[in-house]
């Protein structure tokens, strides 16, 4: 399971549209956007690394004008954080991923109506909410709406909570579908919509769209002790674990 999630991330980042592979890394650059939080880097399951394949990719970052940062299943580079602590990196964060499959799903019942956003007004309007949601001050952009239009373009999926006075209470997306796994992330309800099954709604649906393509595994990481039990509700189980970790 581990190996599955890994090689998904690496080919979600491949997709990016700037990627740089840097020898045993795949670094996904997006040029729309500086945040080091969608620009990052992970290693090739398996893959031996060396210090130098570090430094390398230090120098990767720096080239492409971003700070140097890595997200990846602990246990497909198990020797890795040693070698990035070593060049002065700093751990950001440990967390738990967890997976679903076709057979464990349950979807909730919600007075919500879960669709897809189909114009730039829906997906600025999820945007808008996601950034709510998260509790981030920022103005929605063009580059915003255009990454959830690209996304749908590319086979992913994006969906919205709208609720009975026609406003937009949350949203989340998912990445197209790779070896048949695909991660679900941005699962965000604003505060007057909360605790009424949207978050677990728009998630069982992200996950039966995924399976819908044939896919067997939906995997996404949860931001606290609320969402975990959320996402346990639907189906959801934990699974193994991801290092984040920037220079």
């Amino acid at each position: 399971m581990d190996l599955r999630i890994q090689q998904s991330v690496v080919a979600n980042l491949s997709a990016r549209p700037a990627a740089v592979e840097s020898g045993p890394f795949i670094l996904g650059i997006d040029p729309a956007t500086d945040n080091p939080n969608i620009n990052y880097a992970t290693p090739r399951p398996g893959a031996a690394i060396t210090a130098t394949d570090v430094e390398n990719l230090i120098g990767a970052f720096r080239s492409a004008s971003r700070r140097p940062r890595l997200e990846y299943v602990v246990n497909c580079a198990p020797h890795l954080e040693e070698l990035l602590l070593a060049a002065g990196f700093t751990v950001e964060e440990r967390h738990e991923f967890l997976t679903c499959s076709p057979e464990s799903l349950i979807p909730p019942s919600v007075t919500f109506d879960i669709r897809e956003p189909a114009t730039r007004a829906d997906r600025a309007a999820m945007v808008a909410a996601q950034g709510e949601a998260f509790g981030g001050e920022f103005e929605v952009t063009d580059a915003d709406v255009d990454g959830i239009e690209r996304l749908q373009r590319r086979g992913g999926f994006a969906l919205i909570g709208v609720a009975a006075d026609g406003d937009c209470a949350g949203g989340g997306q998912a990445v197209p579908p790779n070896g048949g796994v695909a991660e679900i992330g941005g699962i965000a309800v604003r505060e007057p919509y909360r605790r009424q099954g949207l978050g677990g709604a728009i998630t069982a649906g992200l996950a039966r769209r995924i399976f819908d393509t044939g896919a067997d595994m939906a995997w996404l990481e949860a931001s606290g002790d609320d969402s975990w039990r959320v996402y346990e509700r639907i189906g959801f189980r934990a699974s193994g674990r991801r290092l984040y970790i920037r220079l």
